[in-house]
């Protein structure tokens, strides 16, 4: 990126200009750049680290932060609720319940974790509440059941779920439907230039129902990031020299192969592998908002810069090839 380009792509997050799209038929708009706040309490291990994250976030035009009673085992919603204070109402709380527990999306289970995650967020309601996880032990009808009523009670905004087969989709969906119940608008899944099996039958499903996606892992564990370079040793602080299960998925030959030659393309366009991701994941109409970890103030900054980038249709074809 020349020198100009980047200036008034700065110009443009200073101004806090983040594009936003609905969640859904929600009516809840978000920025197309969210934070992922799974770091708060693991990687990031006090409140001023989180507070430093936020504030530039929302400086920055970021309106969607999502975060999981799980994460941290509630420190990351604390963090976040702590960090947000007064500026509640310029953003979008997106919370997640129902990992590790055998019973995680029962009704009994549900009146429990909503009440646990509004204290600890320290706010009177939820934008958007998802299940984690599917629960093989709970009837699908009694978990919308218990999210209509938060619905109703105006506890939670709107409901979403993640990691959900499309069947189970399809069959939520359904259920709503028959109940007269909220329904999901949003599925939070895992979707990335590496990572792309969502594509052969949930987003069609998610098109054809008005569903959006909030797509997590965006750069493949940090992959995608542009720091992770062939035969060398992973750098120290990344997320894959930390976590060998991510690491084993994602470090193989034919990820390096493709890694390799989206670096060609980058070259070639005058883009960051960055750009490159993100403007991938924006040119899909069922994205939302692509929700990216950061450590520091200064990631989230990239990742606003990142946002911005609108590929060509061209640009966005050869990165299907590429990756296909």
């Amino acid at each position: 990126m020349d020198a100009r380009h980047k200036a008034g792509h700065d110009a443009e997050c200073e101004a806090g200009a983040v594009d936003k799209r609905k969640l859904g038929n929600s009516g809840i708009e978000v920025s197309i750049v969210g934070v992922g706040c799974n770091n708060f309490g693991r990687r990031i291990h006090n409140v001023a680290g989180a507070r430093a994250v936020v504030d530039r976030a929302i400086d920055l035009g970021i309106t969607l932060f999502d975060t999981a009673d799980a994460y941290g085992n509630g420190t990351s919603e604390s963090f976040l609720g702590e960090t947000i204070g007064k500026r509640r109402h310029q953003v979008v709380i997106a919370t997640k319940f129902g990992w590790g527990s055998p019973s995680g999306a029962s009704r009994r289970t549900i009146s429990r974790t909503v009440e646990a995650s509004l204290r600890r967020l320290r706010t009177d309601y939820i934008d958007l509440y998802q299940v984690h996880f599917p629960d093989p032990n709970t009837p699908i009808e009694e978990t919308l059941r218990a999210l209509d009523e938060l619905v109703r009670g105006g506890k939670v905004r709107a409901i979403g779920c993640s990691n959900f087969s499309p069947t189970q989709v399809s069959a939520a969906l359904d259920t709503s439907a028959r109940l007269g119940a909220a329904p999901f608008v949003t599925c939070q899944d895992e979707y990335s230039l590496l990572v792309r099996e969502i594509e052969r039958d949930l987003v069609p499903l998610m098109r054809k129902r008005g569903m959006s996606l909030l797509p997590y892992a965006p750069l493949a564990g940090g992959f995608l990031s542009g720091k992770y370079v062939r035969g060398k040793p992973l750098p120290k602080e990344a997320r894959l020299a930390y976590s060998s299960h991510h690491a084993s998925d994602v470090i193989n030959e034919r990820n390096w192969d493709i890694a390799d030659r989206l670096r060609d393309f980058a070259l070639r366009s005058n883009r960051s592998l960055l750009d490159i991701a993100f403007g991938w994941l924006l040119a899909r109409p069922v994205t939302a908002s692509v929700i990216a970890g950061a450590m520091t103030p200064e990631q989230i900054e990239q990742n606003v810069r990142a946002g911005s980038v609108k590929l060509p249709a061209d640009e966005v074809a050869e990165l299907d090839r590429i990756t296909q």
